[in-house]
């Protein structure tokens, strides 16, 4: 069973020790060799005033110099050190796939699902047969009791339906399950692709429909343009309904736990009896409907759907769901809109890139486990696990200083901090695959089976206390998250590398890296979803009224900055849906820098490379966002993602901390001076 995404993100740390005052950070003494800058002195342009765009003065010869590659969407640090751990991790695979191991093994699966995927030439063999019998139980659909038990059935393999469900904790008792309901089923990425009026997206839904009756064709459905019609015409109306993404950000008004006996009320046409029997949720106490209005609207259009429509949708789900396990003509097709239409790629990753995805999904933690033996020395983890300590510290004394919150909330605040659960490198406890059987030659079988015992797996332990050894990535993964209901931040081993954390670089250099990585994810827990949950991961308001009317005054300030960013004429960065996001950098940068201040007790830091040390944090900060975007790329991230481009994560965020000013002479003539009144201050 998937877990429904509430908010997640990235990070990594230093060590040292010796006398410092009370509320003095810890200097990280990182390595006995004389420490280098970290500063990459040759992807800068110093044609560039700092003050007029920062992003491009720290990478402007990197931007100016460096191609995308052809199967990428976009290209900066994090696909450099994603392609870096896919490397690390064929390694181990292909050990896995030229030994002869025990059938049931971890080795033998790990080599076995490598294996299926790569063979093109069994998958082309095996043709359409996986989807004709699920075609089969389409067609065995004869009305909404039949659709409403499909729809659970296929929820298992984590097919995406007009409404999905999925375990999460409980935001009002985080020691337990919860069971949510998510809005979904749409083929284009997000609602607005169904109505914006710009060409652009006209274009997008005119290539989706060729795309849907492509893929309808090589999938031998009659008629294949009348029923991409019919598809097209369902998702529009699903679309409609959908909540907005700014609006799903919001967790106090998404979480309406409704007991089971209440739920033909709110769709009373919709067959939940049997849904929730073939979901095997039937005894659960309730559940929380996420889009209370979606539902609704939901109900009436499956009663104005005829079944056969139905059935004509369902079957477009489940292609569009495994178009990448089946032959090479349909996986070539979803390539052509999913990859060059709607993010500019001109060809496709190649195969063993692909393969070490699927297993990375499927089998993560069993390579995960080798992969940290390999990549991630002891050492790495305790230096990491002081750095994020630092953190806290000067986030700590940060909040004690805030002038504009009251004590009672600050109170919270601080219990809130003192209560963050760190996890560095990897899991204490691995994952178990000894009930997925991995069978040779078998790829659209053995995804299935994965999926379905994942689903398995979250359902027995529905009942009991939550996992809090679980991880949501593997540690191979180049990214970090924040989880509120167990208010822990979480960084996998693979993002623990330069540029994020230089274990030769000079402190500076990591506090505006890692350093502000770090306070981004904490930050998490201080943004406007964050924060409306308590120390102990409890969703409930901690905030007085003033102090979250002030909050809300500042956050505005900092949506209206971000959505004057336009990349485009005839496009703007959303700055409400990123909010979270910018508050977490905002937050990140201003604590690393706190943080190195302390670090240096009082002493001068040292010039290197002719920068000072807060020019380097700052430097350091600039740096990881280092990327570059095709430019259907970069509209598919402002419309869908929650995280605002490259770029304005680095010129958006600085041009709000004073010490900016003072590091790099920004006078009021420059390009991103803010007058000190318009310089938006949170944490």
């Amino acid at each position: 069973m998937k877990y429904l995404a509430i908010g997640l993100a990235a990070a990594m740390g230093a060590a040292g020790c010796s006398p410092k005052p009370e509320n003095a950070v810890e200097a990280s003494a990182i390595t006995d060799a004389e420490p280098t800058s970290g500063v990459l002195l040759a992807n800068m342009d110093n044609s560039v005033r700092p003050g007029d765009d920062f992003f491009q003065y720290v990478n402007g010869s990197w931007l100016d110099n460096t191609p995308i590659p052809a199967d990428k969407a976009s290209y900066g640090n994090f696909t450099v050190l994603r392609e870096d751990s896919q490397a690390n991790v064929r390694k181990i695979i292909e050990e896995s796939a030229a030994g002869d191991f025990a059938m049931g093994s971890d080795e033998q699966k790990v080599g076995d699902l490598y294996a299926s995927y790569l063979d093109r030439e069994q998958r082309d063999a095996v043709g359409l047969m996986p989807l004709k019998a699920e075609f089969e139980s389409i067609d065995a659909i004869t009305d909404t009791t039949r659709l409403a038990t499909w729809m659970a059935a296929a929820n298992k393999q984590g097919i995406s339906l007009p409404f999905v469900v999925g375990q999460y904790a409980d935001f009002k008792d985080p020691n337990k399950y919860m069971i949510y309901t998510f809005q979904g089923g749409l083929g284009l990425p997000d609602r607005e692709y169904y109505f914006d009026p710009n060409q652009k997206f006209i274009d997008i839904r005119a290539a989706y429909k060729e795309h849907v009756t492509a893929m309808f064709a090589l999938a031998e459905v009659d008629n294949p343009e009348a029923a991409a019609a019919s598809v097209y015409a369902i998702e529009e109306k699903l679309a409609a309904g959908h909540m907005k993404k700014e609006k799903t950000r919001d967790m106090v008004a998404i979480y309406n736990k409704l007991p089971l006996g209440e739920l033909p009320d709110l769709m009373p046409n919709f067959a939940w009896e049997p849904f929730l029997a073939e979901a095997e949720i039937a005894n659960i106490d309730g559940l929380v409907v996420t889009q209370l209005d979606y539902m609704r609207g939901l109900d009436d259009i499956i009663t104005a759907t005829s079944i056969d429509d139905w059935r004509t949708y369902l079957k477009w789900r489940v292609i569009d769901a495994k178009a990448t396990q089946l032959t090479t003509a349909m996986d070539a097709q979803n390539f052509a809109f999913r990859g060059k239409m709607l993010l500019g790629i001109e060809e496709q990753q190649p195969m063993w890139r692909r393969g070490v995805n699927t297993v990375n999904q499927h089998l993560g933690e069993v390579v995960g486990k080798v992969y940290v033996k390999r990549h991630f020395p002891p050492a790495a983890k305790a230096k990491m696990q002081e750095l994020v300590g630092n953190l806290i510290k000067a986030y700590e004394i940060s909040i004690r200083d805030l002038a504009w919150m009251s004590e009672d909330t600050r109170t919270e605040a601080l219990d809130k901090l003192s209560k963050f659960t760190p996890k560095v490198g990897y899991p204490d406890e691995w994952q178990d695959y000894s009930d997925l059987t991995i069978n040779p030659g078998d790829l659209y079988g053995n995804l299935k089976r994965s999926a379905e015992l994942s689903y398995q797996k979250a359902i027995e332990r529905q009942s009991g206390p939550v996992d809090r050894n679980e991880w949501a990535m593997t540690p191979q993964t180049v990214n970090a998250y924040y989880n509120p209901p167990l208010n822990e931040i979480v960084f996998p081993a693979g993002i623990l590398q330069p540029p994020f954390f230089d274990l030769e670089a000079d402190d500076a250099i990591n506090y505006g890296a890692i350093g502000a990585v770090i306070g981004h994810e904490i930050g998490h827990g201080f943004d406007d979803s964050g924060s409306t949950f308590d120390g102990n991961g409890v969703l409930r308001n901690w905030w007085t009224e003033e102090d979250r009317a002030e909050f809300k005054r500042r956050t505005g300030k900092l949506i209206a900055q971000y959505s004057a960013f336009k990349p485009f004429d005839d496009l703007a960065v959303n700055g409400e849906y990123t909010l979270g996001e910018n508050i977490g950098d905002l937050g990140g940068l201003s604590i690393g820098l706190l943080a190195y201040k302390l670090s240096l007790d009082g002493a001068e830091a040292p010039v290197i490379d002719g920068f000072t040390g807060v020019q380097r944090v700052f430097l350091g900060y600039g740096q990881v966002w280092r990327n570059k975007y095709r430019e259907e790329a970069l509209r598919n991230q402002i419309g869908t993602d929650p995280h605002a481009p490259s770029m304005y994560r680095t010129n958006g965020v600085v041009r709000n901390v004073p010490e900016f000013y003072e590091a790099f002479d920004v006078s009021a003539d420059d390009e991103l001076y803010l007058p000190p009144e318009e310089r938006v201050k949170i944490w």
